[in-house]
C-alpha cells in the first residue's frame, strides 16, 4: 500500500484528498508509461460512476492521457467489473475506473486495472506515486502524435451481452427487486434481468450526482428489505456505487450477506462438480458460522487479509474458483477477475432456480454468530499490536470464547485506527469483550 493508492485505488474527498491535478498526473504517467516503447498507439479504457465529480476527473484523466500521446476510450457511466472485462477482452494497455465505491458522493477515487482485467501491480503504482510527488519531466506528444478521446459505449454494451450470455436458465415469472444505489448499475442491471425474463422491480435508479449510496444500496440494505416485503418479491439484490458488490435479500426479507452468498454458491458448485480444489477463499472477517457450515458440508476454506485484492491473489495463485468478502465482493474466477455484483446476483439466481428452493431455505444451514466491531483511533498502530498487555488481553478473550467465538484485532489499512472485532453467542458477550480490549488499549495510553 502506497502513499496515495490503497487496496482499492486512490480515494479521497474530491478536490481535497484527490484533486484534478492528481488525476491529470495519473493520466499523464499512464499514457507515457504504456506508450513509451510501443509501436502502436497506447489505448486506455475509462469508466465512471454517477458522482458529480466523476465527470471532472474523467476530463482531467483524458487530458493527461492524450497529452502523453495515448488514446482514451470512454465507457461513460458503467461498473468497475465492466471496465475490467473490457480491459481484458479488448486490445487495451490498461483500464481506469473513477469511483469511490460505497463512499458518499463527495468522495471519489481512481481504480487502476491492468490489461488482464486485474488490479494494477504495486510496482507500477509506486512509479505513479513517485511521479505525482517528484514532478519528473515527461515529454508531451506533438502534432499527429497527440492522443484522441473516443466514445466507446459499445464496450459497455458488449459487457451487458456477456452477462446475459452467462445465465444458464430463464428468470421468467420470478419477481426480482434491484437496488441500484443511484450508482453505476442504474442502466445495466435492469437490462440484464429484463433480458433474462424476470419481473424486474427497481429502486434507487435516479442518480443526480449527489445521491449515490445515500440511504440505499448494499450499505443500506434496509431500503431493499422493506421493498421486497412490501411488494412480495421472490428475491432482491442491492449493489454499491460501482456495482462490484452485491448483498441479497431473501423472500422473507432477511439479509443474505457475502458470507451466506459464499456458502450458497460454494455448496452448489461442490454439488455440480465445479468447486475446484473443494475450497472457498474468504477473508479473516468472515463469520465463524460460515466456517462451521463449511466444515459440516465438507468444504475447505482459506483466509486472507481484508480486501478483495488479496482474495483474488490467493485464487489466482492456487486455482480456486470462488472467493469473497462479507461485504459482498464475490469473485467467480471462471468468469471475472474482480468482484461483480450483477454476476453474483446471476449466480444466486442459478442456485435458486436449479435447486427449486427459495433463498431463505438455501441459507438455513448457516448460523451467523453475533458480531461487533469497534474502532479506536490510536497514535501508533504497530505499537498497539506489539504491546504485551494488549496481546495478553486478546489471548484471554480468545481462551474464554473457546470454540464458540473468536476475537480479531487488526490495523486499518488506510486510517490511524485499530479495529477490534468479537464474535460470540450473544451481542452482550461481544460488547463485553470488545470493550474490555479497547479499555486496555486506552489504559496503555495509545488512544489518540
Amino acid at each position: 500500500m502506497g502513499k496515495y493508492f490503497g487496496t482499492d485505488g486512490f480515494r479521497g474527498e474530491a478536490n481535497v484528498g484527490l484533486t484534478v491535478e492528481h488525476a491529470f498526473k495519473v493520466g499523464r504517467f499512464l499514457g507515457w508509461y504504456y506508450g513509451r516503447n510501443s509501436k502502436d498507439k497506447c489505448r486506455i479504457v475509462i469508466g465512471k460512476d454517477t458522482r458529480r465529480s466523476s465527470y471532472m476527473f474523467e476530463y482531467a484523466l483524458c487530458a493527461g492521457i492524450t497529452s502523453s500521446g495515448a488514446d482514451a476510450y470512454l465507457l461513460h457511466v458503467t461498473t468497475t467489473p465492466s471496465v475490467s472485462y473490457v480491459a481484458r477482452t479488448g486490445d487495451f494497455n490498461c483500464g481506469i475506473m473513477i469511483s469511490a465505491s460505497h463512499n458518499p458522493y463527495y468522495d471519489n477515487g481512481i481504480k487502476l486495472i491492468n490489461s488482464n482485467g486485474e488490479k494494477m501491480d504495486e510496482e507500477t503504482i509506486a512509479k505513479i506515486e513517485d511521479y505525482i510527488d517528484n514532478n519528473t519531466s515527461l515529454p508531451y506528444a506533438l502534432k499527429e502524435k497527440i492522443g484522441r478521446t473516443i466514445d466507446y459505449a459499445a464496450g459497455r454494451n458488449r459487457y451487458i451481452g456477456y452477462l446475459i450470455s452467462l445465465a444458464v436458465c430463464s428468470y421468467k415469472g420470478i419477481k426480482v427487486g434491484l437496488d441500484c444505489a443511484n450508482g453505476s448499475s442504474w442502466m445495466i442491471a435492469k437490462n440484464v434481468f429484463d433480458a433474462l425474463g424476470a419481473k424486474t422491480y427497481v429502486i434507487n435508479a435516479e442518480p443526480d450526482g449527489t445521491n449515490i449510496n445515500m440511504n440505499c444500496g448494499s450499505t443500506h440494505i434496509e431500503a431493499l428489505q422493506k421493498f421486497v416485503k412490501e411488494n412480495s418479491l421472490d428475491v432482491g439484490f442491492a449493489f454499491d456505487g460501482d456495482a462490484d458488490r452485491c448483498i441479497a435479500v431473501d423472500d422473507k426479507g432477511n439479509v443474505i450477506n457475502g458470507d451466506l452468498i459464499l456458502y450458497i454458491c460454494g455448496t452448489y458448485m461442490k454439488k455440480i462438480g465445479k468447486l475446484e480444489n473443494n475450497t472457498v477463499v474468504t477473508t479473516v472477517m468472515s463469520n465463524l458460522g460460515l466456517y462451521k457450515a463449511f466444515d459440516a458440508a465438507g468444504i475447505n476454506y482459506e483466509k486472507t487479509k481484508v480486501g478483495d485484492k488479496y482474495v483474488y491473489e490467493n485464487m489466482l495463485k492456487n486455482g480456486h474458483r470462488i472467493g469473497g468478502e462479507q461485504s459482498g465482493h464475490i469473485i467467480f474466477s471462471n468468469y471475472a477477475t474482480t468482484g461483480d455484483g450483477i454476476l453474483t446476483a446471476e449466480k444466486l439466481m442459478e442456485v435458486i432456480i436449479e435447486k427449486k428452493l427459495p433463498l431463505s431455505k438455501l441459507a438455513e444451514p448457516v448460523y451467523i454468530y453475533p458480531q461487533i466491531l469497534k474502532n479506536i483511533k490510536v497514535k501508533d498502530k504497530k505499537a498497539v499490536q506489539e504491546d504485551a498487555d494488549v496481546k495478553k488481553a486478546i489471548g484471554d478473550v480468545g481462551e474464554k470464547l473457546g470454540e464458540n467465538g473468536r476475537i480479531l484485532v487488526r490495523e486499518s489499512g488506510t486510517e490511524p485506527l485499530i479495529r477490534v472485532m468479537v464474535e460470540a453467542k450473544s451481542d452482550s458477550l461481544c460488547e463485553k469483550y470488545v470493550d474490555y480490549v479497547i479499555n486496555i488499549i486506552k489504559r496503555r495510553g495509545y488512544e489518540n
